[in-house]
């Protein structure tokens, strides 16, 4: 009875080794895939309207997928903020959307026409701030957005009118299509050098970011 016992004990042990083993391995393989299609499509993570912030010629790629309407965005941006002035010498910001929310594909476009006013991160950090307000999910009034523009310096008529243009709905379906190829599937989602950060947080951000530094 006690070496049927035993057996049974081994028995499961082993499977719970089994699934963790595997469960690694198939991260371990996923991510591997996710680099190697980077290395042969590097449009995936970088296209050429992508908004970009940092050094002209960096060391590392750090890629964000992001929704302005999602909250973990907002409060994960301080810390994407952090990074960049602590590397801004080696590390490249791209943005890229993956619209998950109601109204992202609206305050998108309002990011967007921004651009043709040089106001973009500060339009993107003013919205992050009064998220809560405009893109409250039980009560959601992206109108209350054009009162908070004017404290940036922007101009109302014009960046409702560059909202029309069709170029931004291209946008926002290439960058969904690239994210949905990458496996993006909550945002925010980051990837360094082509590479996903597989542990959510600040820290492995960072620590990522670093042993890619150290490498070159």
């Amino acid at each position: 009875m006690k070496n049927k016992s035993l057996f049974i004990g081994i028995a499961v042990v082993v499977l719970i080794g089994s699934y963790f083993l595997g469960n690694y391995i198939f991260k371990q393989q996923q991510n591997e895939n996710l680099a190697l299609l980077g290395q042969e499509n590097a449009e995936l993570f970088v296209r050429d309207y992508s908004p970009r912030m940092g050094s002209s010629k960096p060391k590392v790629l750090l890629i964000e997928f992001l929704d302005p309407e999602c909250e973990s965005c907002r409060a994960f941006y301080p810390y994407v903020k952090q990074i960049m002035k602590d590397h801004m010498e080696d590390v490249q910001l791209i943005v890229r959307y993956m619209p998950f929310h109601k109204n992202s594909k609206f305050v998108i476009k309002v990011l967007e026409a921004s651009r043709k006013q040089n106001k973009y991160w500060e339009v993107l950090e003013i919205l992050f701030r009064y998220q809560p307000e405009w893109g409250n999910h039980h009560n959601p009034n992206p109108e209350l957005i054009w009162t908070y523009l004017p404290m940036v310096g922007i101009d109302i008529a014009k960046i409702k009118e560059d909202m029309k243009n069709p170029e931004f709905d291209k946008i926002i379906a290439q960058d969904k299509a690239d994210g949905e190829l990458l496996k993006v599937r909550a945002t925010p989602s980051f990837f360094i050098n082509g590479k996903p950060l597989t542990e959510f947080g600040y820290q492995p951000l960072l620590n990522m970011i670093k042993t890619e530094l150290e490498k070159k």
